[in-house]
């Protein structure tokens, strides 16, 4: 298989093992009855390690990025180019849905419509609120993804780093925002799931958060010595 494809390969079952496993991560967090129970940990751990073990099995092939943000700020830093971009996005988008179609399989669409990404008005939380929280955690994690990936200091730890920093993203974001800071991810639940509320926040918060990320990258890592 030519390389160029073995690339949209491995993003695509990158994606759709991150999400996956992120996934049966948000079920395994409820009680028996199917509400939401305290398991906050149960699904940051899901999503921090699907991502690691995405990592692992196909990073190395792909650059490993598995989220239409990620992509964007390799993209501006110059990494991937435009059509390595858009083609990146499409696979990501189909290893969201294949994920959410197995969630589906193995509970049900009702399921998987609880596992999309809105804004909790019950906290108050409203569209704009979660479109700056969105932005702003998507900007720390390209940041640190852009800063990892090229550092002689860090690098030895870098897949760590980013699933960790993944991890800690959801502990901050799932109570306030569902925490997708990836709209592939937002987009395999919301047309798996049917569950479309509020889906402008997450298809563009986090493509502006990869500006910022990309912008804050540039300004502390470019210059004299």
């Amino acid at each position: 298989m030519p390389l160029a494809a073995r690339r949209l390969v491995a993003e695509l079952l990158g994606a759709y093992v991150l999400l996956g496993v992120g996934g049966f991560a948000i079920f395994a967090s409820r009680d028996p009855a199917g509400a939401a129970g305290s398991g906050l940990l149960v699904i940051a751990f899901g999503f921090g390690f699907g991502l690691l073990v995405g990592l692992y099995a196909f990073g190395e092939v792909s650059g490993g990025h598995y989220n239409p943000a990620v992509s964007l700020g390799a993209l501006l830093d110059g990494r991937i180019d435009v059509m390595t971009f858009v083609s990146y996005v499409v696979v990501q988008v189909v290893g969201a849905v294949l994920a959410g179609l197995t969630l589906a399989y193995a509970f049900s669409k009702a399921f998987v419509a609880t596992t999309a990404t809105i804004p909790n008005a019950t906290l108050g939380v409203t569209d704009l609120d979660a479109f700056l929280l969105e932005a702003l955690f998507t900007a720390f994690f390209v940041a640190v993804i852009l800063k990892v990936t090229t550092s002689d200091t860090f690098g030895g730890s870098a897949l760590i780093a980013i699933a960790m920093t993944l991890l800690i993203i959801q502990v901050a974001l799932v109570p306030l925002t569902g925490a997708s800071v990836n709209p592939a991810r937002t987009l395999g639940s919301a047309i798996v799931g049917n569950e479309w509320t509020s889906i402008w926040v997450y298809l563009t918060a986090p493509f502006v958060g990869a500006l910022v990320g990309w912008g804050a990258f540039k300004l502390v890592t470019t210059g004299d010595d």
